[in-house]
């Protein structure tokens, strides 16, 4: 399995493998058409006040991955699910927020990493 990370916003490209949304929340102005999306798993994304909490703030950072972290350990079913879907195929982890250093993906892309012997990897 090789896990890449991008914003839904980018074109979609051959080598994306898997497209899936892991944000709660659809991304705003964006087609489903545009977006290419296979699937959308929005019960892996942070709970809601968890994500109004973090806004999205580097000073927030250390704290969220943690709680997030956090989170995932508590949702087994959620995580499930979306490792079941990227067995053995590359896949790009799609969200939507601006910021490409300080987001969920991220976090989750490092959880599966260390969930299986590969390593995630920006697109």
């Amino acid at each position: 399995m090789k896990i890449r990370i991008k914003r839904v916003y980018e074109p979609a490209k051959r080598g994306d493998g898997l497209r899936i949304l892991v944000d709660r929340v659809w991304p705003r102005g964006m087609s489903k058409d545009k977006a290419h999306i296979d699937h959308w798993v929005k019960d892996v994304a942070p709970g809601t006040a968890l994500r109004k909490w973090f806004g999205h703030e580097p000073a927030r950072w250390s704290g969220f991955r943690t709680k997030y972290r956090k989170e995932l350990v508590a949702n087994r079913e959620a995580v499930r699910e979306l490792s079941a879907l990227m067995k053995g195929k590359t896949v790009t982890l799609l969200y939507g927020a601006r910021n490409t250093e300080h987001n969920n993906a991220v976090v989750l892309a490092e959880y599966l990493a260390r969930k299986t012997p590969r390593k995630a990897k920006a697109a």
